[in-house]
């Protein structure tokens, strides 16, 4: 069965991409805050952070699957 984490950490990660570039361009202000570069930001450590924990988990199931195949 396939993770969900990966595919959304990735989407996300690239919706904060997206919304980085244009905080960074347009630099349109809402109550004094640039609020597409924050929640650029907040949306691509969280789609980093959906990554790392998918690689892990997917890094830790193997290595039981070893010591399985190991042990008998």
């Amino acid at each position: 069965m396939t993770d969900l984490r990966l595919p959304l950490g990735l989407l996300l990660a690239f919706y904060g991409l997206i919304l980085i570039a244009t905080g960074a361009t347009a630099g349109t202000l809402v109550v004094g805050i640039n609020i597409n570069l924050w929640w650029g930001g907040v949306l691509l450590i969280f789609g980093a952070a959906m990554v790392l924990l998918a690689r892990r988990a997917a890094a830790m199931s193997t290595s039981r699957r070893a010591r399985r195949s190991r042990s008998g």
